[in-house]
């Protein structure tokens, strides 16, 4: 049986197989101007849904990217900062063992001493240094302003607190430390023991200056208080004058050695080492009797305090034997001091600047994951141009094949044959 096909069937037909074709035609001609592949999601749901996924994690990579440059810049200031203030310190150093000439008289010292008033002002200058943003970077996660001068040295305002950025997928990092961990955790004497000194042998006229020692076996030390009781016995015609020590703990109320048998009051050599309980330390001079010398287990002192304790040494009197020897015990701890506060400052440089290294070591991970997060999307979502142009060409040549065609099929008719 024969099926009939009207004339309007076979036109319905052939205009749409040419919208058909235009379609796909214009589709092509899309892709090739955008340069995209999947230009809606119906095109490649399961390529669409993954590009999705890769765009998220690439913009994330940048936002880190963005942290790790803000990061930077504030760790750029701290170090900017930490640096001037060991400058500043070796600065100080310098003055304070100048102090210590026997030549200078009392007005030189106060000469100094009004100079190093001017750096510890550069000091808090530099402790209450702005951040940029209405902050300031050693005030923890307080807004107020870190330090503020006091009679014995500064108060601190701020806080503990580190502030951090998150600047890796996993990782966040301090981009600030606090002014008290700073300028405030600075260890007193030799880091494990400080010596002191009596106040009152000076006014005995005694000279003695005390070292301030070195740890000789750190098994033996005991963080305990200790004193150092002088005697002496003064000349006679033909007998010379004696002086001898005795050394007490005053943590457990007993000699050293200890008892059941007290030792005899050990002689007195200027400059020879005393040793016990893994310390040792020297002092020198001319002791007084009833003289006494302290140890104390070290502990924490503002940089601040140990400014003011140097301006009050430079502004006692220095002349004389005595007074020589209170200014050089003074000096003494002062410069310790100011040696474990610049190593403090130098650990905290060192440990800015190893998270300033692994920002540089982030930076480049995270430049390899864009790169790779590129080369995703391109294989997801890209036109392959060859393919798309050759594609193009072809359904050209079957566009206007069917263009001519349907030129051809809509022209035939039988009244175009009766003549």
């Amino acid at each position: 049986m024969t099926m009939r096909i009207s004339s309007k069937t076979i036109y319905d037909n052939g205009v749409g197989q040419l919208g058909t074709l235009q379609t796909s035609l214009a589709k092509t001609q899309q892709q090739l101007a955008t340069g995209r592949r999947v230009l809606t999601p119906a095109d490649d749901p399961i390529a669409s849904a993954r590009a999705l996924e890769v765009t998220q994690s690439q913009s994330i990579n940048t936002q880190l990217a963005t942290n790790r440059s803000n990061a930077r810049s504030s760790l750029s200031q701290e170090e900017v900062a930490l640096a001037s203030a060991t400058s500043l310190l070796q600065d100080i150093k310098t003055l304070t063992v100048n102090a210590g000439n026997g030549s200078m008289t009392n007005k030189d010292r106060e000469s100094l001493a009004v100079e190093l008033e001017g750096r510890l002002q550069d000091l808090l200058g530099i402790a209450n240094t702005a951040d940029g943003s209405g902050g300031y970077i050693f005030s923890g996660f307080k807004d107020s302003i870190p330090f503020s001068l006091n009679a014995t040295g500064a108060t601190y305002q701020g806080d503990q607190g580190e502030r951090t950025l998150q600047v890796g997928s996993s990782r966040k990092i301090s981009v600030s430390d606090s002014g008290s961990a700073i300028f405030e955790n600075n260890a007193t004497g030799n880091g494990s023991f400080k010596t002191g000194v009596d106040p009152a042998n000076y006014g005995r006229g005694g000279t003695g200056i005390i070292s301030p020692g070195a740890v000789t076996d750190t098994s033996a030390l005991t963080d305990h208080q200790y004193a150092i009781n002088f005697s002496v016995i003064p000349a006679t015609p033909g007998v010379p004058k004696v002086t001898t020590y005795t050394v007490t703990d005053l943590t457990l109320n007993q000699p050293v050695p200890p008892n059941p048998v007290p030792p005899d009051p050990i002689p007195y050599t200027s400059g020879q080492s005393i040793s016990f309980d893994g310390l040792q330390f020297e002092i020198k001079g001319d002791p007084a009797d009833l003289d006494t010398f302290t140890v104390d287990p070290s502990n924490k002192k503002s940089v601040f305090e140990t400014m003011r304790d140097l301006l009050t040494a430079l502004r006692q009197d220095g002349e004389g034997a005595a007074g020589q020897a209170r200014l050089t015990n003074a000096l003494n701890q002062v410069n310790s001091n100011i040696d474990n506060a610049s190593d403090n400052l130098l650990a905290v440089r060192a440990s800015v600047g190893a998270r300033m290294k692994e920002l540089d070591y982030l930076d480049s991970s995270g430049e390899d994951l864009n790169i790779q997060y590129a080369s995703t999307l391109s294989n997801l979502t890209e036109v392959d141009t060859i393919k798309a142009i050759s594609q193009f060409t072809q359904q050209q040549i079957n566009l206007e094949a069917a263009q001519k065609s349907y030129k051809t099929l809509t022209g035939l008719s039988l009244f175009n044959y009766i003549g």
